[in-house]
């Protein structure tokens, strides 16, 4: 059996840690673009302030080929006539808030904050529950596979923030 020196041991843990870190940012990176996405869409609902939502729809859908008079588009347009100028100010400033929240979670884990990592570890898991009704009120693939992508996230930031927190209590009992 071979003993490793002292000086082997920290090399390896450290390698570990920066190895974690990766996800930490690789996490981020995802917050950033999905702020990206949630700006542009954020735009998007401010520049059908002074248009006639249901007349873009409609265009919309014979673009896309759709059937005018299938269920689907008759319930899209249904929940769309209930949005007036007012409600769509409304999404546009919840759209750029989320955007925010999500631009700041994912600059403090690029930049590998602490602070960063227990507000995306209560965000992300704050949502859990709803993303759980959404799924037992209607299931599809999709909402199974983005709840638990944000599930593996929660697990992931929980066990990496214990593993922090654990270090740094190892580093204060060594002083």
């Amino acid at each position: 059996m071979t003993q490793t020196s002292p000086t082997s041991s920290p090399v390896r843990e450290r390698q570990h840690i920066r190895a974690s870190e990766k996800w930490i940012v690789a996490i981020g990176v995802l917050h950033l673009l999905k702020a990206v996405l949630f700006v542009l869409l954020g735009f998007g609902a401010l520049k059908l302030l002074h248009k006639d939502l249901m007349d873009v729809a409609t265009h919309f859908i014979v673009d896309l080929r759709f059937d005018p008079e299938g269920k689907f588009v008759n319930l899209v347009l249904d929940k769309l006539s209930l949005i007036d100028t007012h409600r769509l100010k409304q999404i546009s400033i919840a759209i750029f808030a989320y955007a925010s929240l999500d631009a700041v979670e994912g600059v403090g884990l690029v930049m590998r904050k602490r602070w960063a990592e227990y507000i995306t570890l209560a965000l992300t898991a704050s949502f859990l529950p709803w993303e759980f009704y959404e799924i037992l009120r209607h299931v599809t693939w999709l909402k199974i596979g983005l709840t638990l992508i944000n599930l593996a996230v929660v697990v992931y930031l929980a066990i990496y923030v214990q593993m922090k927190v654990r270090e740094q209590k190892a580093e204060e009992a060594s002083r």
